[in-house]
């Protein structure tokens, strides 16, 4: 039991750091957006790639930030009965939600763009647009690379709704929360 709560605990503090850096790409992101204005309306040039990195950099916020949201609980859910639940009910929402809906999606997209993604480091996939960014295949590595820390993250709360459900005995981590 104390193995599967340490397990919680660290992939809790997996998650932290992975939003922790990739929040620092909104910063990034603000930056070049700026910088693209500035050189299009004051400067009138224009940049494909620049623009590209900027989808790019919203990709991976997106796609990165996944598991982070997942671990404080300010994913998109429709809360209409949710909110009223008691904790242990909202426990096994969230234990059955993951065990029979994120984790086997997770899994499943993470095995299905697996030939997705080597399909495009095999073709060495650039950008269709002349001025466009090379390397695409990196940006498409991202999808399974995040699928993997959400499928983490619903690992762990799994773990969580199943402590809260059946021990009250939370992992040290969410006690502190």
């Amino acid at each position: 039991m104390d193995f599967l709560k340490n397990l919680s605990v660290k992939i809790d503090k997996l998650s932290e750091r992975l939003g922790y850096y990739t929040s620092w790409l909104t910063f990034i992101l603000v930056l070049i957006i700026c910088y693209d204005v500035f050189t299009r309306y004051v400067l009138n040039i224009s940049s494909v790639g620049l623009q590209e990195m900027e989808w790019h950099i919203f990709a991976l916020i997106f796609l990165m930030g996944g598991a982070y949201t997942l671990k404080i609980d300010d994913h998109v859910r429709v809360d209409v009965f949710y909110t009223n639940f008691s904790e242990k009910k909202k426990a096994w929402v969230n234990f059955l939600g993951s065990v029979l809906f994120l984790i086997p999606f997770c899994v499943l997209l993470i095995i299905t763009s697996y030939g997705f993604v080597k399909t495009s480091f095999i073709m060495g996939e650039t950008s269709p647009d002349a001025g466009g960014l090379p390397a695409r295949y990196i940006l498409k590595a991202f999808i399974p690379i995040s699928f993997f820390f959400i499928l983490l993250q619903g690992i762990s709360l799994a773990l969580k709704s199943w402590f809260k459900i059946f021990t009250k005995d939370l992992p040290q981590a969410e006690k502190n929360s």
